[in-house]
């Protein structure tokens, strides 16, 4: 029996018990399906990354507070909450910071409900600086920013996200109006311009309040949750940063680098860390997909060795007619790796399919998402396939090759 015929043969056999065979390669199929969705997935947040930070610049530098590791994140990113950084501290940034630095803003934030007359919204309110449009390259559409007079003297003043204005008023006049937060009636002196997603957030859905406004009024706290400054060139980075470590050192009276109780980062430097750790993940996940790919192999064998044992007298017929040992491993080796290949196809085209629908889904949401489908993941959900099926299906194969024709023919 040469080759082509095995194959078509094996078909046969496989058709012959349709729900059998595809609860055979289910394994196979998820397990596929799940390598493919997993490596896809995790190079399109990769991108995700890479664009946000692109919107964000990259000739600007963040300091946060909370020691790290050389390359690991600040602790302030894992949700616990540090005061180590204060306003002072990014006031002395500003002023006695190297030339290179051009504008510096704080920022501090909540989730707030918003209340106009009948009507709630809840939102995301940022407590920043007057310098905020000049770090972010944003603008207002209409009216204006509050001043820095306002940014230190706890007014109660507002600037609308796009989205947040549309909720409230609508197509209405909004400049000089009130609304009220946290039993705290803010006029509104602005709207900003349409930016959709920047930084993983909503930038239209916010409002944005003087940063001693939010301290002290909505929030309660005396320092501040991050620092970023815009550095003229991206060749003059790493001398501002140097800048500010020194400066935050002086007011913080720590003698070493090893007792930082903050961190500064570039925005180059956030995008590796974070890279760093999507691999990391990926690569997790690929691993736990890689589990179902076994457990399906395992099923593949057990089904097998019973395919064995119900075709033991055709197994007999056909050593009786002059088929040698070679010719029976071949037959049940080539079944296995057509069931597990088949299972590896269809798990490749739900695993692609899957991917399209949640790179479409994310750039519905205004995620700057890539679809990143690669041949290597393709062709690596073929070759495990069909690994799987050599690896797993020797064991019947050998013992279907290994049957006595005479006893075969003899069994019930």
């Amino acid at each position: 029996m040469n080759f082509v015929e095995s194959i078509t043969g094996s078909w046969k056999i496989i058709t012959r018990s349709k729900v059998r065979s595809f609860l055979t390669m289910l394994g196979i199929v998820i397990g596929v399906m799940a390598v493919i969705i997993v490596m896809s997935v995790g190079a399109g947040a990769q991108s995700l990354i890479l664009n946000q930070i692109k919107s964000v610049g990259s000739n600007t530098v963040g300091v946060m507070p909370g020691a790290a590791e050389e390359d690991g994140p600040p602790a302030s990113v894992m949700g616990i909450v540090i005061t180590t950084l204060t306003y002072e501290d990014g006031k002395e940034i500003e002023k006695k910071g190297c030339d290179c630095i051009e504008a510096l803003t704080m920022y501090v934030s909540g989730n707030e409900t918003i209340t106009l007359e009948d009507t709630t919204v809840n939102t995301t309110f940022t407590g920043t600086t007057a310098s905020y449009l000049d770090v972010e390259d944003t603008s207002v559409e209409e009216g204006r920013f509050f001043s820095e007079d306002e940014e230190k003297g706890v007014a109660r003043v507002v600037v609308l996200g796009d989205e947040v204005k549309e909720k409230l008023f609508g197509d209405q006049d909004v400049i000089g109006r009130k609304i009220r937060m946290k039993k705290v009636n803010f006029t509104i002196i602005g709207i900003m311009k349409k930016r959709g997603i920047s930084g993983f957030q909503n930038q239209d859905d916010q409002v944005f309040i003087p940063i001693s406004t939010a301290q002290k009024l909505l929030l309660g706290i005396d320092h501040v949750s991050m620092v970023r400054a815009k550095v003229d060139m991206a060749e003059n980075v790493d001398k501002a940063m140097e800048s500010m470590r020194i400066i935050l050192r002086d007011r913080h009276d720590i003698d070493s680098d090893e007792k930082d109780d903050f961190v500064v980062r570039s925005m180059a430097q956030g995008l590796e860390a974070l890279g760093t750790v999507t691999n990391a993940l990926k690569f997790f996940l690929v691993a736990i997909s890689a589990i179902a790919l076994v457990v399906g192999g395992f099923g593949i064998m057990n089904i097998m060795l019973a395919t064995v044992q119900e075709r033991t007298r055709e197994i007999g017929l056909r050593k009786a007619v002059g088929a040698k040992s070679r010719d029976i491993t071949l037959q049940f080796l080539v079944e296995s790796v057509v069931i597990t290949f088949v299972g590896g196809v269809l798990g490749i085209i739900f695993g692609v399919l899957i991917s399209v629908l949640v790179a479409y889904v994310a750039q519905k949401m205004g995620y700057k998402w890539d679809l990143v489908v690669t041949l290597s993941s393709i062709l690596l959900g073929c070759g495990v396939s069909i690994g799987i099926g050599l690896v797993f299906g020797i064991i019947p194969a050998r013992r279907a090759s290994k049957l006595n024709a005479i006893e075969a023919l003899r069994y019930e």
